[in-house]
């Protein structure tokens, strides 16, 4: 998709009523590498692209992340944040909730060899979930909404937000990296998994656990 292409696409999401619509799995766009964002937007469009995106995310029950494609548009743009229900659980198990963070540009790579497995969910792969292996701890580097390039530390569920949402901006969804023998719908991820375990998942469906 060229400049002005991307261009008219924004522009028709932005101007959308109402929360944006999700692509689902088999979508080519979930399946592109998506072009670097280079000012293909003037910076008033790409705040109310933002905010699109941050308003779709949060009418989405237990969404924590959102990408560009995930909405049809090949950009390397993301938003991700934990939603305020959830922040006294992660102080409880001693994480930090992650605020409202646009990933522009990022990329990321392991720091250590701690590996963490939970299972996944994706607003693009509805009503599924499977366990995925991933690092416990990244370094990022991304852009933020007004141009700032920084790089990161992000550890557990955060780590694991980033990984997922910018792993969509190379076009790979989390069942790449899924243990295939933990799929499971969302109902028995929750209601099952949720209530004994990895470990009794792992051994009950068996697959193995890092």
């Amino acid at each position: 998709m060229g400049g002005n292409e991307l261009t008219d696409r924004a522009a028709q999401l932005i101007e959308k009523p109402g929360p944006l619509t999700i692509v689902q799995a088999g979508d080519p766009v979930l399946r592109q590498q998506t072009a670097s964002y280079d000012g293909q937007l003037d910076d008033g469009m790409l705040q109310q692209l933002i905010a699109k995106m941050r308003e779709t995310m949060e009418q989405i029950h237990g969404a924590v992340g959102l990408a560009a494609p995930q909405v049809g548009l090949p950009l390397r743009l993301a938003v991700l944040a934990t939603p305020a229900g959830l922040s006294g659980r992660l102080i409880e198990r001693g994480q930090q909730p992650v605020p409202f963070t646009v990933l522009i540009n990022s990329s990321y790579e392991g720091v250590g060899r701690a590996r963490a497995a939970s299972f996944e969910g994706c607003l693009s792969v509805s009503g599924w979930q499977a366990v995925v292996a991933r690092p416990d701890r990244i370094r990022v580097t991304r852009e933020d909404e007004t141009g700032r390039r920084l790089v990161e530390e992000y550890e557990g569920l955060g780590a694991r937000i980033v990984q997922h949402e910018t792993d969509h901006l190379d076009g790979v969804l989390y069942l790449d990296h899924a243990e295939v023998r933990s799929l499971s719908t969302t109902e028995q991820a929750v209601m099952r998994w949720g209530a004994t375990g990895l470990a009794d998942a792992a051994k009950e469906l068996g697959f193995s656990l890092p």
